[in-house]
């Protein structure tokens, strides 16, 4: 997943995810423009295995990321971005769905380490299909990247918000999903065809608030955020502690 080779930056002159805009307008009087980007909306899953008392998180490559890591690596002096490549390698990795932590080869290439533009994240995916729900649209996403059959009668709404505010301002709806071992039906690992390559990862409970406030492990706020809703609402449920 992480060997990262032959790359080419090309502007983007058409795109079905992204479309660039302008906008001007006025406000309080003061005339002003604004550039913006138009994306489709998301959904998120937190979810919870409660066979193992861990929660299910996905890792994958991040071509944006990696990009501003490659940009900020070259500003800084020589002796500095060779400390921040050594320093990608010291992430502490959670379990991977097989057991095994993620690993790659170093080189002296110009590009930062592929690890740079590795984050762990929700479970999540756009909402592109008019047709379907929320829920199904979540249910979908579960069943593709993490492998778990769940009714979408089972998810639970947590809450909705902007992301990307500057940018795109477009919404996600995050849900949580109860999983146990007999939920799970294949390895998940994302749909090929749409060009996903996503590792399956777990992280136990007791270390969730840790692992959430590592800033060493690269991650979304959504994990950070969900990982907090849960210490609120779920653990006096259960009578555990997230190690907080």
């Amino acid at each position: 997943m992480e060997e990262i080779n032959n790359i080419e930056v090309v502007p983007c002159t058409d795109s079905d995810y992204l479309k660039p805009f302008r906008v001007h307008y006025n406000q309080n009087g003061t005339k002003k423009s604004w550039d913006f980007m138009r994306t489709h909306d998301s959904v998120s899953v937190l979810i919870f295995n409660t066979t193992s008392h861990c929660f299910v998180l996905v890792k994958q490559f991040r071509p944006a990321v990696y990009m501003c890591e490659w940009e900020r690596m070259k500003k800084q002096p020589p002796q500095a971005a060779e400390k921040t490549e050594e320093g990608a390698s010291e992430t502490p990795a959670p379990e991977s769905q097989e057991g095994q932590s993620a690993s790659e080869g170093e080189s002296s290439s110009p590009w930062p380490p592929a690890s740079a533009g590795v984050t762990y994240e929700l479970c999540a995916g756009l909402v592109d299909k008019p047709d379907l729900s929320l829920e199904e649209i979540a249910r979908q996403e579960v069943l593709e990247e993490c492998g778990y059959d769940v009714p979408a009668s089972k998810l639970k709404r947590i809450t909705s918000y902007r992301s990307g505010v500057g940018v795109t301002g477009a919404k996600q709806t995050m849900f949580y999903a109860e999983v146990s071992d007999d939920n799970c039906v294949s390895t998940g690992g994302g749909e090929p065809r749409e060009g996903e390559l996503i590792e399956v990862v777990k992280v136990p409970l007791h270390e969730a608030m840790t692992f959430a406030y590592d800033e060493r492990i690269p991650k979304t706020m959504g994990v950070i955020f969900s990982f907090i809703w849960f210490h609120n609402n779920m653990s006096p449920k259960y009578k555990i502690s997230t190690n907080v």
